[in-house]
């Protein structure tokens, strides 16, 4: 696969909709550890929901699908989580203005406009143990790839951020949290990976799973 049209962005999405049915139970209890014990289920729903967002738009043009499709997924999970998700494919579609399909430029630069969303309305950065160190490195792994002669390929730079993804929650085995319940045990979080930051793995996993068929 070289390129997602608009009219393949609900089978995109559903393809991230069942890692995050597989993921569920796991996310849940990470969370419930550092957080509210939710987050599997808030991510399956948000997720779940977004292929009949996108199906039930009269839309043309990607990027406004998106930015909408991320508003409505805020709307309908209107937690930390879901609103910093629903915004970053809310930030992903605005980057992607101009773009009528989803190739390998177009992936990096809504991998890059998603971290942007997440950095913008979660006040976080880098470093922060937060689901920004996931897809910021995913972005930055997927970019690299994608700068390289002869590798503009889709299924390239898809595999290159889920490297980096996995890379990012590795990292954030060793990272102090500052939000949450988290911040207020931080020694119980050292050597535990963040699970908002699994959560963004599990997205781009989706992605992999639809774009690379592996």
């Amino acid at each position: 696969m070289e390129r997602i049209t608009i009219e393949m962005l609900p089978e995109l999405f559903e393809a991230v909709a069942e890692q995050f049915s597989a993921h569920e139970d796991l996310l849940c209890e990470m969370d419930s550890k550092m957080g509210d014990g939710d987050l599997g289920l808030t991510m399956r729903k948000g997720f779940g929901g977004l292929p009949d967002i996108l199906r039930g738009m009269e839309e043309t043009d990607l990027s406004r699908m998106l930015r909408k499709a991320g508003i409505e997924m805020t709307d309908l999970v209107p937690s930390t989580m879901g609103m910093l998700m629903g915004t970053g494919i809310s930030y992903g579609g605005k980057a992607l203005t101009d773009k009528t399909e989803l190739d390998a430029e177009g992936l990096v630069l809504f991998l890059k406009g998603f971290a942007e969303g997440i950095q913008k309305r979660g006040k976080c950065a880098r470093g922060d143990c937060t689901v920004l160190d996931c897809i910021g490195q995913a972005a930055e792994e997927a970019e690299a790839v994608f700068l390289k002669e002869g590798d503009r390929n889709l299924k390239k730079v898809c595999q290159a951020a889920l490297r980096g993804a996995e890379k990012g929650v590795e990292a954030t085995k060793e990272m102090l949290p500052k939000y949450g319940k988290a911040a207020v045990h931080q020694g119980a979080s050292r050597g535990t990976a963040d699970q908002g930051a699994v959560a963004g793995m599990v997205m781009v996993r989706g992605f992999a799973d639809y774009i690379v068929g592996e």
